[in-house]
């Protein structure tokens, strides 16, 4: 397809462990929510619902953390790997330690090494590439269908697996996933660009105690505040959404006031903070496929086929389903216009408003008792396409804005926008019944929508603000 030989072995590094991913946040709601009969922590529906995107949005948090080992400790290429194996131990401990210890460690485990991986892999796939290279934007949106076949096959398999055999299982499936995505990378990680194998920016030795000492401090006092209940399941969304504003706003500041950063990259990095307010709205929306819309799948959802009930994860891949078949005609498009393609806050702007319509679609079907698969499978193709307007080129357009010296912080940036809108999907979801659904979801739709709009107004002094970057 013209591009680089290197792509092919990260777009398949990122499939498996996109299968495993997604494979096992298809059932974590349901895991936690279900009966301790049916397989399930019988924890309480909303509070469930709240916990899935209070991890999904930490998942992105975390990503800060990756940034920071990246660019002072390992460089991207090794946190990518230990961030992978981190990952694998954690579909173990969730498939085999039982019960809530279980579902903590697996989490916790899981999030970190996905924080480590989402802050590396695309600033792989970003090195394959110069800054002008037109082949950069179809790139990302080849890598970005690797990520969505494992998204496809993950709730799949998964979910027939617990459906049929158990929760533990399903887990487990996660787990053997990522173990081959592992051994692949392993074998090939030495065909990358030699400057990810080095670290851009090290951290000198002195400073190690001083780090740690701030770690072990942090670990302490996320105990206490758990040991006390200030944090707590009920609350746990929230304060992860306000801590992904506090880290956006503590990277912000350090790149607009470091001098290491010449005029050009100061205007780069103010121009994406639009950017970012509107990635963290489509995803508050577009997250919610695995908090309102898998409880929506599980009460509202008439999944019956031919007498056979269709697991309850199924649902969530339709969205990667329609990525694999769209993926390739957008990077087609992008590649055909060249620089006759909408610029980036435009595409921005489409991609919010589409999200912002997908919600409204619930509306005819509010008063239905039994809805189609074939209504929300339309609702979930509608927001695709939004996603791919907004998720492959918001991935592209980090790397390209990202000032030299700190080449991982500008993703880390990225994926706290997402953080935030991941979060605020689970907080938002607190929000939603049967009785309240028709205000629920048209209250959101239009906001969005406005929001959309907004970005259409600014694009164009947004588009002056990234110097030459479209």
């Amino acid at each position: 397809m013209g591009q680089p030989g290197p792509l092919a072995n990260l777009f398949s590094v990122e499939l498996w462990e996109r299968f495993s991913f997604y494979g096992m946040q298809g059932i974590l709601a349901i895991y936690m929510y279900f009966a301790a009969t049916e397989g399930g922590l019988g924890i309480d529906e909303t509070v469930a619902l709240s916990i899935v995107g209070a991890y999904g949005g930490s998942v992105y948090l975390f990503s800060i953390l990756g940034a920071l080992v990246s660019d002072r400790l390992l460089g991207p290429e090794r946190t990518l790997f230990t961030s992978a194996v981190m990952i694998m131990a954690g579909h173990l401990a969730l498939a085999l330690v039982p019960g809530v210890p279980g579902l903590i460690l697996g989490l916790l485990l899981v999030g970190v090494g996905s924080g480590g991986l989402k802050s590396t892999a695309a600033t792989l796939v970003g090195s394959l590439y110069t800054r002008e290279d037109p082949r950069r934007d179809a790139g990302f949106s080849i890598y970005y269908m690797g990520i969505n076949i494992g998204g496809l096959l993950g709730p799949l398999l998964t979910g027939l697996a617990q459906k049929e055999w158990g929760f533990h299982l399903g887990f487990g499936l996660a787990a053997v996933g990522m173990a081959i995505g592992l051994a692949q990378y392993a074998a090939t990680r030495k065909g990358l660009p030699a400057a990810v194998h080095h670290v851009p920016d090290p951290l000198p030795r002195s400073q190690y105690p001083r780090w740690a000492a701030i770690a072990v401090a942090t670990v302490v006092l996320i105990l206490a505040l758990v040991l006390t209940g200030v944090l707590n399941a009920g609350n746990l969304a929230t304060v992860v959404a306000a801590l992904a504003v506090v880290g956006a706003i503590v990277i912000f500041a350090v790149l607009l006031l470091s001098k290491r950063l010449d005029a050009d990259e100061h205007s780069r990095v103010r121009a994406f903070i639009p950017l970012f307010i509107g990635t963290a709205a489509f995803f508050a929306l577009f997250q919610q496929q695995f908090t309102v819309i898998t409880l929506y799948s599980d009460t509202r959802l008439d999944r019956e086929i031919l007498g056979w009930e269709m697991p309850i994860s199924w649902v969530q891949s339709f969205n990667p389903f329609f990525i694999i078949a769209l993926a390739p005609v957008m990077a087609a498009l992008w590649t055909r216009l060249g620089t006759r393609q909408p610029s980036t806050p435009r595409k921005f702007g489409v991609g919010i408003i589409l999200m912002g319509s997908a919600f409204l679609l619930f509306l005819p079907m509010a008063d239905v008792v039994s809805v189609p698969v074939l209504w929300i499978a339309m609702i979930m193709l509608v927001a695709t396409i939004g996603e791919l307007w907004i998720s492959p080129v918001g991935l592209s357009l980090a790397t390209k804005l990202a000032p030299t010296s700190y080449p991982v912080l500008m993703m880390a940036l990225y994926n706290l926008s997402v953080a935030l809108g991941t979060s605020l999907s689970g907080a938002l979801a607190t929000f939603y019944s049967a009785e309240t659904e028709g205000a629920y979801f048209g209250a959101l739709g239009a906001v969005t929508i406005a929001i959309g709009v907004l970005m259409l107004a600014v694009a164009r002094p947004v588009s002056r603000g990234m110097r030459g970057v479209r």
